[in-house]
């Protein structure tokens, strides 16, 4: 007996009885189909036994049956089931029935949301934003990259620029972008913008009705104030007649050609100032205070004439050129100097190896990195001299020059700067070149250096440690400097990408004294120098930071010494050696390293110098593109496998940030790579390389994406490592290991910006050693214009990035300061001066008192003089202070007038600044800081008066 629940039918038994009925019936029909098919004589089928060809009503009766079928299997199946299918019969579609497809859903579910910039033509996109204000522009950028790109073109914002008379300042390059943008902005910003109420309060309210009363005080006031500024005319020419000897002439210079008994030197300066005063009474009744240093400057110029401005640039001009040169810019000496001879005679008599006669004089360049460690591996018989290579021109370079050799010759001088085959980076904003080297002002500098070196007869010589001689172009530089000094000139004859192991390198001219490493270091400190540059400059920069507020009552060299031996102790290859896991990283590097099949291709050895550079080409190419793989293989690869197993470490829009533009340029070197292994495989003194390179510069956008983005990419990296921990994990597993060669991944995203110095030089060596009449010299010299166009470009991205951080870090340390963050505008220098005061001033210069006012920290720009106070607190039981600055006032570098105040007994090297509306008196500490801080000044002034 069956109970009640075997009898139940369940859902799929069901599903069976149904699909067992429809079958029954399909097999029914089919019979009958096939009888008729039979019956009429037609048995014509295709593809199966029951599919009729001949009679096409049986045919669609079939047809229409086996679809009803099918539809009955779809309405059973499950959403899986039914993707699985559609997926299935989509792919053996034609392109004809996809086509169909597309269409039946364009009509049926119509596209409402379209991004129209990727429809439209590009220019038809640009008018339509073209109707949208700067506002909207701006909110329009924030919906994309790509509509960021859009609206950020110079054609949207130039006439928007125009109508109000903004027009920039200079011609953008063809790779910058945005530039009438930031013009905009920057203008925009400065503007100064009042409420109805505000301006009611200062100007009044529009139409407003004065009384009787008030136009006859306003009339007093106006003719009270034209009768004062006669009276001041009249008193100041009275005063520049007095001041003026016969021979003078009429301009305002006039003052400082008056002898130095006369009781009063100032009173000129003050008379004008007073008149400038008395222009500015109505303006400084009712003064707004401004947010910008540039609006704050122009305001104190609109209510000068043009006769005033123009008297007052003569004065400026006037005051530069009489003001003392190099040594004598203190007036007088503090100590007596003896003639030559003399000199000589009691070094002969008092000489020993510690003061020898003859020295061999070593200028260091703080652009190299970790400087100090170069400086503590100089030998003991070597005078060093480090210099500042920002902040100093060629006449305060040769001062400390002289000063240094104290009156000797010296046998040889080296200068260990910057630089590479074609020119040499002097100081900051000086490079010798073919193309400057016989301006005056270089042209005087190196005709003085080759006067402090002994003649060629006795062995003097100059030595720079920058490859010139690798380069046709750099064998030009020596030759002139050669025939300018009379002095013989070496340089390496090597290049080595990268680095600075050139210096290691065969050198020009012969070597009597040995090669010019071992006449000037101690090698072994300097090969160490040599392997570890990039991570001791990473190391020194906290180090000076520490330390340096511990050798301000020293001097710079000892400063600097005592950090480069307190580093080489601390890195000693002892130490090193002791490191069992420095000793075991290094191991397995050496055994993964050994496992690496680069698949090299031995050509054939040959003494060509044009092979043998053609070789190093090929492998530092091969060497880069390893590089560039490692980030795909390590990095990039990994987070994108992640992403499409639903583990993702990081969003699909942070990865193609991060790793988009990197992988671009991979896949054109790639290409590079490929086109130059197929060119040395089939290498002969007739193979041309130029071309390859030609092709390359004309896909140089890729590169200019990356460096356009290279910010954003570095801040989505530090904000992802922050936010998300897997991916701090994940760069913390894969950091600075066997597999990407001991480096970050920032720091393998800095391989770009170093290769097409790379570029250049190897291109160089291999035009040096190509026949000027070979099929490649063109091509490789238009090569080589390109990528020295293109270094340029990254160069100027660099040093305005460098820039920026100088002016936010000045903008965030001095409180109350206006915005100084302004278009072409950047830091030169920072001096600490002491602020005097005189009790008197009738008194005689060198009779006169001074006293100490208040410590004053003077900001140099290039177009302006920033003026504030310097505060040094002490914490309990800490050593270091605690520096804080307070603005006081600021002057444009054209209206700037520079006084020098005579060294006597009661004060040194003091000088004056003196601005329209107030004069400061300042003191530095030593000879040395005052000459360099004028110097500097001195050209900062004529490059604004020029500009002006």
């Amino acid at each position: 007996m069956m109970t009640a629940a075997s009898v139940t039918p369940t859902p799929h038994a069901v599903k069976q009885r149904s699909l067992g009925l429809l079958a029954e019936g399909t097999e029914k029909s089919i019979r009958e189909s096939s009888g008729q098919i039979q019956a009429t004589g037609s048995s014509h089928t295709r593809l199966s036994a029951w599919t009729p060809i001949a009679n096409k009503s049986f045919n669609k009766h079939l047809f229409q049956e086996r679809i009803g079928l099918i539809s009955h299997w779809f309405d059973l199946w499950t959403d899986k089931q039914r993707k699985q299918f559609l997926h299935t019969i989509l792919m053996k579609c034609s392109k004809s029935q996809l086509r169909f497809t597309q269409n039946w859903f364009a009509e049926r579910i119509p596209v409402t949301k379209v991004d129209f910039t990727s429809v439209l033509p590009r220019f038809i996109s640009l008018y339509i934003f073209s109707f949208l204000s700067p506002k909207e522009l701006c909110a329009a950028a924030q919906v994309s990259w790509h509509w960021k790109f859009l609206t950020e073109q110079d054609c949207l914002w130039m006439p928007k620029c125009i109508k109000f008379g903004w027009f920039l300042p200079y011609t953008p390059t063809d790779n910058e972008h945005s530039a009438w943008k930031r013009h905009y902005i920057t203008c925009a910003t400065t503007l100064d913008y009042l409420t109805p109420r505000e301006a009611s309060k200062i100007y009044g309210t529009l139409n407003e009705p004065k009384s009787q009363n008030e136009e006859q005080e306003e009339r007093l006031r106006e003719k009270q104030l034209r009768k004062m500024i006669q009276e001041r005319l009249a008193l100041h020419k009275k005063a520049l007649f007095k001041a003026r000897p016969p021979w003078g002439s009429r301009t305002w210079s006039s003052r400082f050609l008056k002898s130095s008994l006369q009781p009063c030197p100032a009173q000129t300066i003050q008379d004008c100032t007073r008149l400038q005063a008395a222009l500015l009474i109505i303006k400084e009744r009712n003064a707004i205070p401004n947010h910008t240093l540039s609006t704050l400057l122009s305001e104190e110029m609109k209510s000068m004439s043009s006769f005033s401005l123009a008297a007052e640039k003569q004065l400026v001009l006037a005051s530069l050129k009489s003001f003392p040169n190099r040594r004598n810019v203190a007036g007088i000496r503090s100590y007596s100097q003896l003639p030559y001879k003399h000199r000589q005679n009691i070094y002969q008599k008092y000489s020993n190896c510690i003061y020898p006669l003859q020295p061999c004089l070593l200028l260091i360049s703080t652009q190299i990195p970790a400087y100090e460690m170069v400086l503590d591996s100089t030998k003991p018989e070597v005078v060093p001299m480090v210099y500042e290579h920002s902040g100093m021109t060629l006449e305060s370079l040769f001062f400390y020059i002289e000063k240094a050799l104290d009156g000797r010759k010296a046998r040889s001088i080296g200068i260990f700067s910057d630089g590479d085959s074609r020119e040499i980076s002097l100081l900051q904003g000086c490079r010798i070149s073919i193309e400057n080297i016989l301006s005056s002002e270089i042209r005087e500098f190196w005709e003085k250096l080759g006067g402090c070196v002994t003649s060629p007869e006795e062995g003097g010589h100059v030595d720079i440690f920058v490859p010139l001689a690798a380069s046709e172009t750099g064998m030009e530089v020596l030759s002139h400097l050669s025939h300018l000094t009379g002095v013989f000139f070496r340089a390496p004859t090597g290049i080595a990408t990268g680095s600075y192991q050139h210096i290691l390198s065969e050198w020009l001219g012969k070597q009597k004294d040995g090669s010019p490493t071992s006449i000037y270091f101690t090698e072994v400190k300097l090969q160490m120098w040599l392997r570890l540059t990039e991570l001791m400059e990473d190391a020194m920069k906290p180090i000076r930071k520490q330390m340096r507020p511990y050798f301000r009552e020293l001097q710079r060299n000892i400063s600097d010494r005592l950090i480069g031996h307190f580093m080489f102790d601390a890195i000693s290859t002892g130490r090193i050696s002791t490191d069992q896991e420095v000793a075991q990283t290094t191991a397995d590097g050496l055994t993964e390293l050994s496992k690496r099949s680069y698949g090299k291709r031995h050509l054939k050895d040959s003494d060509d110098q044009r092979t043998r550079f053609a070789r190093e080409l090929l492998r530092s190419e091969r060497n880069y593109v390893q590089m560039l793989e490692i980030v795909r293989d390590v990095y990039s690869t990994p987070l994108k496998a992640a992403l499409a197993s639903n583990r993702a470490i990081l969003s699909h829009a942070n990865v193609q940030i991060i790793f988009s533009d990197i992988l671009g340029v991979l896949q054109l070197n790639r290409e590079i790579l490929d086109d130059l292994t197929e060119r040395l495989e089939e290498w002969s003194p007739a193979q041309c390389l130029g071309d390859i390179f030609i092709k390359f510069g004309l896909q140089l956008q890729t590169y200019t994406n990356f460096f356009n983005n290279y910010t954003v990419v570095l801040k989505t990296i530090d904000k992802c490592r922050q936010t998300i921990p897997l991916f701090w994990a994940f760069l913390k597993r894969h950091d600075k290991t066997i597999a990407t060669n001991m480096r970050s991944l920032q720091e393998l995203l800095l391989c770009p910006c170093r290769r097409f110095e790379e570029y250049i030089n190897l291109l160089y060596a291999l035009r040096l050693h190509t026949p000027p009449d070979h099929a490649d010299w063109e091509n490789l010299t238009a090569a080589i214009k390109k990528m020295k166009q293109y270094k340029d470009y990254v160069d100027q991205l660099q040093l305005n990035i460098s820039r920026d951080e100088q002016m936010l870090n000045a903008q965030r340390i001095i409180q109350g300061c206006p915005n100084l963050l302004e278009a072409n505008r950047y830091l030169i220098k920072v001096q600490d001066v002491a602020q005097v005061s005189c009790s008197s001033e009738e008194i005689h210069l060198s009779l006169r008192l001074y006293e100490h006012v208040s410590d004053l920290s003077l900001f140099l720009f290039n177009d302006a003089l920033v003026i504030s106070s310097c505060n040094i607190s002490y914490k309990p039981f800490e050593r270091i202070p605690n520096t804080s600055y307070q603005f006081l006032a600021s002057v444009a570098l054209h209206r700037l007038l520079v006084e020098d105040i005579p060294d006597s007994k009661y004060i040194k090297n003091a000088f004056i600044l003196q601005g329209p509306k107030q004069q400061w008196t300042c003191s530095t500490e030593d000879e040395d800081s005052k000459f360099t801080w004028l110097s500097v000044l001195h050209s900062a002034i004529n490059c604004s008066i020029e500009k002006s």
